[in-house]
């Protein structure tokens, strides 16, 4: 064998005896993590607030392994999980949900009533308060006389005058100017020209003031051309 041929042998043993330890040092691929137990799956929903989801997950617990005294600490922790969330929804003035919380805390926690007393007096008096408002506006809606032109409860309500007959215009201002002091309603005055927004307002305010004279209210004009005199009315909300 010539000089040069041993010499190429020689590189070519050496490269692959590198290769195999480079193959053999090289650290083996490291085993995917276990999944979370049930009990563990339980905590995490927990605390990431899928409280329904635990809820099933604790059933499936307790059914399987009835005597487990580890249960008996999540259930405890689902319950005031659910407590907090009653917490939470009451400050937010969302009483049904808070009320769907605490049913399910205090189904989880029966023989604690003092831990979900107070939050339990928080919602009461929150229905009574929703109550007193509605039976408030319920009375105050009895109390305001039939509208006579506008829908008490829309936005807005556009007449029409007719203004090619004076008497018949009149008339519908007597029953605007009404429905603006009931319904304590602002004014838009739209009218095809500019003159005559003005001259509608002075009919119009010379009726409030009649029924009403100390009512705030506003008004406001708008010129469209060739369209017939229109009042729009927006009452108050209550």
């Amino acid at each position: 064998m010539t000089l040069f041929a041993s010499r190429c042998l020689l590189v070519a043993v050496v490269s692959l005896g590198l290769g195999l330890a480079a193959c053999q040092s090289k650290p083996p691929e490291p085993a995917p993590p276990a999944p979370p137990t049930a009990a563990e799956a339980l905590q995490q929903n927990i605390a990431s607030g899928e409280l329904a989801t635990a809820e099933d997950q604790l059933g499936t617990l307790q059914a399987q392994n009835p005597a487990d005294p580890a249960l008996e600490g999540y259930q405890r922790q689902l319950a005031e999980a659910y407590l907090q969330r009653s917490q939470v929804s009451l400050q937010k003035g969302d009483v049904n949900a808070a009320a769907t919380a605490l049913a399910r805390a205090r189904s989880l926690m029966p023989q604690a009533p003092a831990l979900i007393g107070g939050v339990n007096g928080a919602i009461a008096q929150a229905r009574k308060a929703e109550l007193e408002q509605a039976e408030a506006a319920l009375k105050a809606a009895e109390a305001k006389p039939a509208a006579k032109v506008i829908d008490p409860s829309a936005n807005s309500t556009p007449v029409a005058l007719d203004t090619a007959h004076i008497h018949k215009m009149q008339a519908q201002l007597d029953d605007i100017a009404t429905d603006v002091v009931n319904y304590n309603c602002d004014v838009v005055i739209q009218a095809p020209r500019k003159a005559d927004g003005p001259w509608l307002e002075t009919l119009l305010r010379k009726r409030v003031g009649k029924l009403s004279s100390g009512l705030d209210y506003t008004v406001g004009h708008r010129v469209v051309r060739n369209q017939p005199a229109i009042i729009i009315l927006s009452p108050a909300k209550p």
